[in-house]
C-alpha cells in the first residue's frame, strides 16, 4: 500500500517510473483525516514520487526511507525487514553507568561513510565506550552538513551509505557490545528540500524558532509523524536510544506534551522488545520536568544534556567569561554544578537577563545528566571551531580528562577528544542554491560579530576546505602527547568501571568545595569527594596541598605527587584521584604521565 497525509491537496497521484516510462496512479481519500491511499505495492528499490493537485511537479514521499538522488528527487522503496540481523542475543545497554561517544559520520573517517565507521568501532571498545551517538543522518540537501538541516526524517543520507549501510553499522556495533544513540531533530526542518507544507500543515506559519517556522504540534498527524519516526529508528534499525535536539523549541500546548507522549510510546516498545531504550534531551530549560518520571508529573525522558556543568568546567579550565560563560566565573560554579546539576536553578542569568531554571531534586539519579567538556555545539559554535586543545596545555588537558570522566553524570566525549585531536570542528554546509549559500555564510559572520569575535576567524561554511579541516587525523593517535592523553582516557574509563563510587547515582554522596582561589577563574583548586574517593584538582600556578583519609592511596595522578602523612601536594595544572585500595581490583594503583 502507498499512502500520504496531504490534507491541503484536492488530488494526489503517485508517479512510478518502470523502465523509464512514467506512470501515474490516483490515490483515493480515506475519510476526512487528510490521508490518501492506494493498493499499489512497491518492491525494494522501486522509484516513486507524489504529484499534488493538477500540477506536474514531483515530490518525494514525506516518509521516504531512501533518497538515492537527493531530497529533490523521487524516493526509493526500502524494505527494512529484508536485512538479516546477527544481534538476536543483544539485550541492550542501560544508560546508567555508561559512557557516550558523540561523532559525525562524514568527518569521523577519511571515507565519511557508515561502513568505514564500522571499521573503527574497536577503537571505541578499547577506549571503554558503551554508547556511540551519531549526529543526525537523515536526508539533507547537498553532500556536506552537520545534519541539522534535514528535511526527510525517515531517510538515511545517501552519501553515508543509505539505510542498508545504517543497518550494517548498528549490527556491527551490537556485535562489539556498543549501544547506538541516534541524534534526531524534531523542532525544525532544513531550508532546502522541505516540501512538507505542500502536503499539509506540518509547520506553524508565522510562528518561528531561530531555525525557521515551528513544527505544528497542534496537529495530531504531525505528532504521529514524530512518534512514528522515533519508533522507526528503535524498531526497524535496532537503535538503542535517541538524542532529541533542542526540545525547548518544541512548543506544545496540548494536554499531554509531545515529549511525554513520545516517552510513553518508547517505553511500550522497550517492554515489548525487552531491552532498554533511552531518550536523551538537549534542553535549555533547566527544568527537571524533562527527566522526572511521568508518575511524578514529569515527561519521563531518560536523561538530558547538562550545559551548566560544561560551562562551569569550561570557565575553570580556560578562564573564558564572555557571553553565557560570565555567570560561571563565580567561585561556587564548579561545586554547585557538581553537587546539584543545575547552576541556574531559579537564579539570575545575566546572559538571558532574567531568572532561569528550577532546582533539580536530589532524588534524581546523577546519571540522568549527560556531562561533557566538548560536544559538536560547544566546539562548532565557536568562531574558528577550535577545540580545548587549541588553547590548553597538555597538562591542563589531562586535568580536563579527569574532570570529564569522573563527573557525577553520564560522561560524553566528542570524537577525537580522547587523544586531544588537533583538527578543529567547524560549521560546514554544501547548499547548492547560491542565494542560500551566501545567506548562510553572511549570517554566520554577523552572528559572531555580535558576540565580539573577529570576522576573519570565521571560515566560510560552504568552502569544502572547512569540511576537510574538520576530519579527524587518525595518525595522531600514536604521537607524543596525543598517545599519552589517549592512554589516560583509557585508564580513567577503566577506573570508572572498577570503582562503584564513580557511578553511584546518589547526589547526596557528593561533596565539592573550592580549596584555593588565586583570583582568576582559571586559577583555582578544588576537590570533589565521591563517597570514599576524592578527585583533587589544582589549576593554580603553585603547588596546593589536600588532606586525605588515613589509608587512602593515589589511584591515578596526572603529575608527580608529594605525600606527607595524610596530605597530598599536587603541582600546578594537575589532578589526582585518591581513595582506599579495593581488594577485588588488584590493578587499581595507577599513575599516568599524560
Amino acid at each position: 500500500m502507498i499512502e500520504a497525509w496531504a490534507p491541503r491537496a484536492h488530488r494526489v497521484r503517485v508517479r512510478l517510473d518502470p523502465g523509464g516510462r512514467a506512470e501515474d496512479h490516483e490515490l483515493e481519500p480515506s475519510g476526512a483525516d487528510g490521508w490518501w491511499r492506494s493498493d499499489i505495492t512497491l518492491t525494494d528499490g522501486d522509484r516513486y514520487s507524489f504529484v499534488l493537485d493538477d500540477g506536474e511537479q514531483v515530490r518525494p514521499d514525506p516518509r521516504s526511507r531512501r533518497q538515492p538522488d537527493g531530497v529533490h528527487s523521487p524516493s526509493a522503496a526500502f524494505d527494512a525487514a529484508t536485512f538479516i540481523w546477527s544481534d538476536e542475543a543483544w539485550t541492550g545497554r542501560q544508560l546508567a553507568g555508561g559512557a557516550i561517544y558523540e561523532l559525525h559520520v562524514g568527518t569521523f573517517t577519511p571515507e565519511g561513510t557508515l561502513d568505514a565507521l564500522s571499521t573503527r568501532l574497536d577503537h571505541l571498545v578499547d577506549l571503554g565506550i558503551t554508547h556511540v551517538e551519531l549526529l543526525p543522518v537523515n536526508a539533507f540537501n547537498g553532500e556536506r552538513n552537520w545534519g541539522y538541516d534535514g528535511v526527510l526524517w525517515f531517510a538515511v543520507h545517501e552519501q553515508y551509505g543509505g539505510p542498508r549501510a545504517y543497518q550494517r553499522f548498528v549490527d556491527a556495533a551490537h556485535a562489539r557490545g556498543l549501544a547506538v544513540i541516534q541524534d534526531v531533530v524534531y523542532n525544525h526542518l532544513g531550508p532546502s528540500g522541505n516540501y512538507l507544507p505542500e502536503f499539509g500543515p506540518y509547520l506553524r506559519e508565522g510562528r518561528g524558532t531561530s531555525w525557521g517556522d515551528e513544527v505544528n504540534l497542534d496537529e495530531p498527524a504531525v505528532r504521529e509523524y514524530i512518534v512514528d519516526n522515533a519508533l522507526m529508528w528503535l524498531r526497524d534499525f535496532h537503535v538503542d536510544g535517541l538524542r532529541l535536539d533542542a526540545v525547548h523549541a518544541l512548543n506544545d500546548d496540548q494536554p499531554v506534551h509531545i515529549l511525554a507522549e513520545l516517552a510513553e510510546r518508547v517505553d511500550a516498545l522497550s517492554a515489548q522488545q525487552n531491552r532498554p531504550l533511552s531518550l536523551i534531551a538537549e534542553s535549555d530549560l533547566n527544568d527537571p520536568i524533562v527527566i522526572l518520571p511521568r508518575e511524578a508529573g514529569g515527561y519521563g525522558l531518560t536523561a538530558q544534556w547538562s550545559d551548566d556543568w560544561h560551562h562551569a568546567m569550561h570557565v575553570a579550565l580556560t578562564g573564558e567569561t564572555s557571553g553565557y560563560y560570565a555567570d560561571f566565573a563565580a567561585p561556587e560554579a564548579v561545586a554547585k554544578t557538581t553537587q546539584h546539576g543545575f547552576f541556574h536553578d531559579g537564579t539570575y542569568s545575566s546572559f538571558r537577563g532574567r531568572a532561569h531554571g528550577h532546582p533539580l531534586p536530589t532524588a534524581v539519579p546523577t546519571w540522568r545528566l549527560v556531562t561533557y567538556l566538548q560536544n559538536h555545539d560547544q566546539i562548532g559554535n565557536r568562531a574558528a571551531g577550535d577545540r580545548l586543545g587549541a588553547s590548553l596545555s597538555a597538562d591542563r588537558l589531562a586535568v580536563a580528562a579527569v574532570l570529564g570522566i569522573t563527573a557525577p553524570g553520564t560522561p560524553m566525549l566528542f570524537m577525537g577528544e580522547e587523544w586531544g585531536a588537533s583538527t578543529p570542528w567547524q560549521f560546514f554546509t554544501s547548499h547548492p542554491e547560491p542565494e542560500l549559500a551566501k545567506a548562510t555564510a553572511e549570517g554566520r559572520i554577523a552572528e559572531f560579530e555580535k558576540m565580539g569575535w573577529d570576522r576573519s576567524l570565521v571560515p566560510d561554511p560552504q568552502d569544502p576546505a572547512t569540511f576537510d579541516r574538520s576530519r579527524l587525523d587518525w595518525a595522531e593517535l600514536e604521537q607524543g602527547e596525543h598517545a599519552r592523553l589517549l592512554a589516560l582516557h583509557r585508564e580513567l574509563l577503566a577506573l570508572r568501571r572498577d570503582r562503584p563510587e564513580l557511578t553511584d547515582p546518589d547526589a547526596t554522596k557528593i561533596e565539592a568545595a573550592l580549596v584555593h582561589d588565586d583570583g582568576p577563574p582559571r586559577a583555582r583548586a578544588f576537590r570533589i569527594d565521591r563517597g570514599r574517593l576524592s578527585v583533587l584538582v589544582n589549576l593554580t600556578g603553585d603547588p596546593v596541598g589536600f588532606d586525605v583519609r588515613a589509608g587512602d592511596e593515589v589511584l591515578l595522578a596526572t603529575g608527580p605527587i608529594e605525600r606527607e602523612a595524610e596530605r597530598l601536594t599536587l603541582p600546578p595544572d594537575s589532578a589526582a584521584i585518591a581513595g582506599p585500595r579495593q581488594a577485588v581490583a588488584e590493578r587499581m594503583p595507577r599513575t599516568s604521565s599524560a
